[in-house]
């Protein structure tokens, strides 16, 4: 089809542009392996399914925002039908074969299905053009108060309309020339509806324009794609190379919450944390290209919600746009996310759950308070108190271990002292030392057990502080002390199975302490009480109209543990029929205490974390938040009481305890 002198154009133009492109990943490659760590190629072959899921499916992406979702994902679709197209076209346009059409049936159906995920392309883009153009929801931005690099709050937009441009020319343009191959064919190789429809618009139109026109509209296409392609290791577009990397091969972690482990007795170390791009790991490096700039992660961040300055999107985007325009990696991180949204963070993991391509920005976070904790003892002051009582006794509360014991008095809970080789081993937590309302819950836990006749026992005195809040703080050393302590006991006892009544216990018992050498089946108070009422070892009375009930999904129980249907069963079966809240299961609204919020002041914004959830609670008209943490307990009741003690906040042990059968 191609005159002589078009395809020495089209050879020059096609390796300019796959010059200028092959320039702009090898930067990428670069930046990316400039960070620390190595590939586990291992990973690959694990994930293949979740690939699948995930990639070609957009099982990640269908999560959220299902109606735009759903426009994606069909552009994605088609986009897969197309490219092989794309492949083939220029072999017809330089030898004047049609492959396609010597491939009979397949070939047949091939041509049908083009031409409908052509017209599919044009229609989603015509739905997102829309939707970010012309409607402009605020979820595609963030607030002016938002730290964004200065070429971003345009850039971003920009972007969009360059991306959005280029597929609609180049998608009409392939309309076009596949409607000007269809003039004057009697018999089609293919039913094409859409294509032929406009085939008939050049019907009567002279046999050199129409050849002039299937060139023309060759070269708008192909040469949209030769344009856009340099253009793309810039652009937002780079994400259909990089999220399906990023599913495939981020390091493997227990649960989103899961750190690194840090070796403070190593002398090689001589930097905790990350304080500049460099200190990244490569995959944290490549979230930024990953990245595909959907705010959803921002949507879902309870500190953003509330008004603080946080905003997980941002940091993501900065660090894309520091690279592509600033490029240097020794970039202080603290420069693309200011100090109080690293201290507004929760670490709830909500950002990492509903990324649809695999980000972690809280780990940056997390990661960048390391540094600053550890380095440069640049923390807020208010966790100082919280710090001095993990180093000095053994928990946040500064509590005397002497005292540990109090909130059992009367009750029936032997030491592992007394009973040195028990079924269960129950690491109590911190909270019930001191805090009225988590000892009542203790109290209620003990009774389901000895109702049961469980074998069990608790550490008492030597059980000490997880070291949870100090490791999410960034105080490192205060963790490290705290983890290897508590590693070496258990391990001399040899627990079979632990229970916990806080989640927090239960992820740094069951997901962090693997890294010191303590590997152990750690569960919830709430599964534990499924399994002694599916044993039958427990029998209850049901009232299904004592309370109206909504639960309360605590972040590292349900988010970072995957727990979500043991406390509804053990409300179930006490007849409760629960009340949904909207964010609930793996959304879930933070309490507001996580991430070591618990032992701070909250940073200014437009309300409190805990009040956003408890309003969230109210509003499904239910007067009772049923809960399975000493922390969500402490905040939803501070929520409460400031509406009135409208709602009740009770833990599931306390309700399940009032209805054991004597």
């Amino acid at each position: 089809m191609l005159t002589l002198a078009e395809k020495i154009l089209f050879v020059i133009a096609t390796a300019i542009s796959f010059y200028l492109t092959y320039r702009g990943g090898r930067r990428i490659v670069s930046h990316i392996a400039a960070g620390h760590g190595q590939i586990d190629w291992r990973l690959l072959p694990q994930r293949l399914g979740a690939l699948f899921v995930k990639v070609l499916l957009f099982g990640s992406v269908m999560r959220f925002r299902f109606a735009t979702s759903l426009f994606h994902s069909l552009l994605g679709w088609s986009f897969l039908v197309l490219v092989i197209m794309d492949l083939i076209d220029p072999i017809y346009a330089w030898t004047g074969v049609h492959v396609v059409e010597h491939l009979g049936r397949f070939g047949s159906f091939y041509l049908t299905l083009t031409d409908f995920a052509n017209a599919v392309v044009l229609i989603s883009m015509a739905y997102l053009v829309i939707r970010r153009f012309v409607a402009k929801p605020a979820s595609l931005s963030t607030r002016e108060t938002t730290l964004l690099h200065p070429r971003a709050r345009f850039g971003i937009w920009r972007d969009s309309f360059i991306v959005a441009s280029f597929i609609i020319l180049s998608n009409t343009a392939r309309l076009c020339y596949s409607s000007f191959h269809l003039v004057g064919v009697e018999d089609p190789f293919a039913w094409q509806p859409i294509a032929s429809a406009v085939a008939s618009l050049w019907s009567g139109m002279e046999a050199s324009w129409i050849v002039v026109g299937e060139h023309l509209s060759f070269w708008v296409h192909f040469g949209a794609i030769l344009m856009f392609l340099p253009y793309f290791p810039y652009s937002k577009h780079i994400h259909l190379l990089f999220a399906p990397i990023n599913i495939a091969l981020k390091p493997q972690r227990a649960s989103i919450g899961q750190l690194s482990y840090l070796n403070l007795d190593d002398p090689a170390i001589e930097q905790f944390g990350a304080a500049t791009m460099r200190d990244l790991g490569w995959e944290q490096v490549m979230d930024a290209y990953a990245c595909i700039m959907c705010f959803r992660c921002q949507e879902v961040c309870p500190a953003y919600t509330t008004g603080k300055v946080l905003s997980p999107a941002a940091l993501e985007i900065n660090k894309r746009y520091h690279l592509n325009f600033d490029g240097g990696m020794d970039v202080e991180l603290t420069t693309l996310i200011p100090k109080e949204a690293i201290w507004a963070c929760l670490a709830c993991g909500a950002c990492v759950d509903i990324c649809p391509v695999g980000n972690e920005p809280m780990r940056d976070i997390l990661e960048i308070r390391r540094y600053l904790a550890l380095m440069e003892s640049d923390f807020p002051k208010q966790l100082e108190t919280a710090f001095r009582g993990m180093e000095r006794n053994r928990n946040p509360w500064n509590v005397p271990q002497a005292d540990r014991m109090k909130w059992a008095e009367g009750l029936n809970v032997p030491t592992i002292e007394q009973n040195p080789e028990p079924e269960i081993l129950w690491w109590v937590g911190c909270a019930p030392a001191t805090d009225a309302r988590a000892q009542s819950v203790a109290r209620a836990f003990a009774q389901i057990l000895n109702a049961a006749g469980v074998n069990f026992a608790v550490l008492g005195k030597n059980e000490a502080c997880t070291g949870d809040a100090a490791r999410r703080a960034g105080r490192e050393d205060v963790f490290f002390g705290l983890a290897t302590q508590n590693v070496e006991l258990l391990n001399e006892i040899q627990p079979k199975r632990i229970v916990t009544t806080c989640p927090h216990c239960l992820h740094t018992l069951k997901n962090e302490y693997p890294a010191f050498g303590g590997q152990y089946e750690v569960i919830h108070h709430t599964q534990l009480i499924n399994e002694l009422v599916g044993a039958g070892k427990i029998r209850l009375d049901v009232d299904a109209d004592e309370w109206k009930v909504t639960f309360h999904d605590p972040c590292y129980l349900g988010r970072h543990n995957d727990v979500f249907e043991a406390p509804r069963q053990a409300l179930h079966s006490i007849g409760v029929k629960l009340i949904e809240m909207p964010n609930h299961a793996s959304r879930s609204f933070c309490c507001g205490a996580g991430g070591a919020q618990m032992w701070k002041e909250e940073e200014a914004g437009i309300r409190r974390v805990n009040e956003a959830r408890y309003a969230e609670a109210r509003a499904t008209g239910a007067t009772t938040i049923a809960v399975g943490c000493p922390f969500c307990m402490v905040m939803l009741i501070d929520a409460s009481k400031a509406d009135g003690e409208m709602i009740k906040v009770v833990d599931v042990a306390e309700m399940v305890v009032k209805h054991l059968k004597t």
